[in-house]
């Protein structure tokens, strides 16, 4: 077994190279660097990490979708890994982000509104039974969280995922 301090020694080299990454001095996702063609940073970075020959799918964000939260998240799977794992797992998670009022109910809780109170208000939703009805559906799909009563949040390790999956979706 690796010894503890083998072990924080690469977690200490994996968050310089996460941090250089996301250094703000580096470009906007798309954009290359000032006097350079380096379009696909991140991309390269990700190819310079991995063994020869291997593929690999990584997705990394830093948000900040209301005043005063803040989600940094970076995950990263290799190519043959999930190509060998069983998809259908994941018709759940899909199929709850597949109705608009979901899809609205995500927004404004990552917008700050977190009340189902507060959630009631906002125009196209539909009766309180529906409105829990979909709070209901993202709960148990795990894109929201019950947070005390009457109360949701996307727990953390969602933020970014939800971000990156609607990306995907919309580009």
């Amino acid at each position: 077994m690796t010894s503890i301090e083998e072990r924080v020694r690469a977690l200490e080299e994996q968050m310089t190279a996460l941090a250089a990454l996301l250094d703000r001095s580096s470009p906007e996702v798309g954009e290359p660097a000032a006097g350079t063609k380096d379009v696909f940073w991140a991309l390269e970075g990700l190819k310079r990490r991995l063994p020869g020959g291997a593929g690999a799918v990584l997705y990394t964000g830093a948000v900040e979708p209301a005043e005063g939260e803040r989600y940094e998240w970076q995950y990263g799977v290799m190519t043959a890994d999930l190509m060998a794992e069983d998809w259908s797992a994941a018709a759940t998670a899909l199929s709850a982000l597949a109705h608009p009022v979901r899809l609205l109910l995500l927004r404004e809780v990552l917008g700050g509104r977190h009340g189902a109170s507060e959630l009631s208000e906002v125009e196209g939703l539909g009766t309180s039974g529906q409105l829990y009805h979909h709070l209901r559906q993202l709960v148990s799909a795990g894109w929201l969280r019950a947070n005390g009563r009457g109360q949701y949040i996307v727990p953390a390790e969602r933020v970014v995922p939800l971000l990156v999956t609607l990306t995907a979706a919309t580009r």
